[in-house]
This record gives C-alpha cells, structure tokens and sequence, in this order.
C-alpha cells in the first residue's frame, strides 16, 4: 500500500504558494485553520530558544546540520 508521509512543513506567502503551481495541493490558509495557532507558537519558541542557545556559546552562524 502506498504510504504518504511528510516531508515538509512550511510557511509561504501567497505569492510563494502561487510560484509552485497547481502540483501544490496541500495548503491550508493558517487565517482559516485556528489548529494552526500552536504550532506557530511552537516554531516562534524553538527558534528563540535556537538563539539563546547561539548567545549562550557566543556563535554568529546556525549550528551546522546535524550539530
């Protein structure tokens, strides 16, 4: 049985989302689906944290991948 799964997670503008043309079909307006609120919330906290932890050993460049 095909299995789909995902691969990306991302937030694009609406210009962005037209750029990808009409193969794109799994997009969900975050003004329209209030779920959409704690994963934000979430992505703005990790980040913040992300760059605590820069400060904290004084780095001006991300981590390397996989660091």
């Amino acid at each position: 049985m095909f299995e789909r799964q995902i691969v990306a997670v991302g937030l694009l503008t609406e210009h962005e989302l037209k750029l990808l043309g009409q193969g794109f079909s799994r997009a969900w307006p975050i003004d329209a689906t209030p779920c959409f609120e704690g994963l934000l919330l979430a992505i703005d906290e990790a980040e913040r944290e992300l760059w605590r932890a820069r400060d904290a050993r004084n780095e001006t460049a991300p981590p390397a991948f996989g660091a």
